[in-house]
């Protein structure tokens, strides 16, 4: 299809269009002129006019009341003087002041007794840690020579801290002042804990318990 031919159609498909608007528009507009028309044009009929008043007969003479005389004078009433009643005077009787109420002092309460003494307290129990048979473990301590100290003739006195138990043991033990040999403050420790025999501290209910104190031992080389 050559370009004038499609160019001829759509011109003439325009032409179509236009007149089909033309013919629509046309049509619409004319009904819308009719409702207008019958909407707007309504007949109004005004009503008709009253008839005049009739003249109405004038009353007949018997029906016209006759005039009434003017009634007579009334004269006011003769003023009265009325005095007023003299005011009420109120008197107040003297009522005397009521008597003081009377005071009445209740007897003093009886002094509380004196309260009792508190008991003396119990004597106390408490007592330091004693040897028990001193001479007899003190011999086997020192009867127990080290055989090396022996050997280099060394001797001395040993002096122990000791803790002492409930049981009048000796728990621990440690050198306070030497002997001057390594080999007896050993020998003097190790036989506080296996020989002696001490009566255990009490507290102050008698109770045994654990305490410390001091011993020595003297190391002398047999003859």
């Amino acid at each position: 299809m050559s370009g004038n031919r499609v160019v001829a159609i759509i011109i003439v498909a325009i032409i179509h269009i236009a007149l089909g608007y033309l013919l629509i528009t046309g049509l619409a507009i004319d009904a819308v002129k009719n409702v207008v028309e019958r909407v707007t044009t309504i007949d109004v009929e005004e009503p008709p006019p009253p008839p005049p008043p009739e003249d109405e007969p004038p009353p007949p003479p018997e029906d016209i009341p006759e005039p009434t005389s003017p009634p007579p004078p009334v004269s006011p009433p003769p003023p009265m003087n009325i005095s007023p009643a003299p005011p009420t005077i109120r008197t107040t009787p003297n009522i005397p002041p009521p008597a003081p109420p009377t005071l009445r002092i209740p007897p003093p309460a009886p002094p509380a007794p004196p309260a009792p003494a508190p008991a003396p307290p119990a004597p106390s129990k408490a007592r330091g840690a004693s040897p028990d048979g001193l001479n007899r473990w003190a011999a086997r301590i020192q009867g127990d020579y080290p055989s090396s100290a022996l050997r280099r003739e060394e001797s001395g006195t040993v002096s122990m801290r000791i803790t002492i138990g409930a049981n009048g043991r000796v728990e621990a033990c440690s050198v306070t002042g030497s002997s001057g040999s390594s080999a007896l403050d050993d020998a003097a420790c190790r036989g506080m804990q296996r020989y002696a025999r001490y009566n255990p501290a009490l507290n102050a209910a008698g109770d045994p318990i654990s305490s410390t104190t001091t011993q020595s031992i003297r190391y002398v080389l047999p003859d």
